[in-house]
């Protein structure tokens, strides 16, 4: 004689298992492996509302940057500075930020007191259009362990008007 299990069973037990699936998170980037954060079904769905700081060029102004800025385009005004922290580890550091283009000036950014961290900061001095990068590994490199060679990159455009 066969045995089998009632279908009632097996299609709870399947949606108990597409469920736990479903809503998941990943790290935000600050430490860890960047990623996007899943919305879980009873959270609210996102604003569609303008940001109020958001210009019709399509930058923002922003005094502060973080691993979660990366692919953004913000605004500074001559005078103005920018500071950027982006928050690594000992096993996946990010690299020092690098510079391309013109507008900008490296001033003092303060300590970095973490192994991994990076960080800069710069003045808007004229006009210009500006690349600020860094890079990091994707996976955590282990002497004698098996590793990727992935890298996760960071940038940001500045516009300095």
């Amino acid at each position: 004689m066969r045995r089998s299990i009632p279908h009632t069973t097996l299609a709870v037990a399947t949606l108990a298992l597409a469920l736990a699936g479903c809503g998941g998170q990943t790290d935000s980037g600050k430490g860890g492996d960047s990623g996007t954060v899943s919305p879980s079904p009873t959270s609210a769905p996102p604003s569609t509302t303008p940001t109020p700081a958001a210009s019709t060029t399509g930058c923002a102004p922003a005094a502060t940057l973080d691993a979660e800025d990366s692919g953004r385009t913000v605004c500074l005004s001559v005078g103005d500075t920018i500071r950027i922290s982006l928050d690594g580890t000992a096993k996946r550091p990010w690299k020092p930020v690098t510079v391309s283009g013109s507008g900008l000036q490296a001033v003092n950014s303060g300590f970095v007191l973490q192994p991994g961290d990076a960080s800069a900061a710069f003045k808007a001095v004229s006009d210009g259009r500006t690349r600020l990068q860094s890079t990091r590994p994707l996976c955590a490199t282990q002497s004698g362990r098996v590793s990727c060679l992935g890298i996760q990159e960071w940038w940001v455009t500045v516009l300095v008007k």
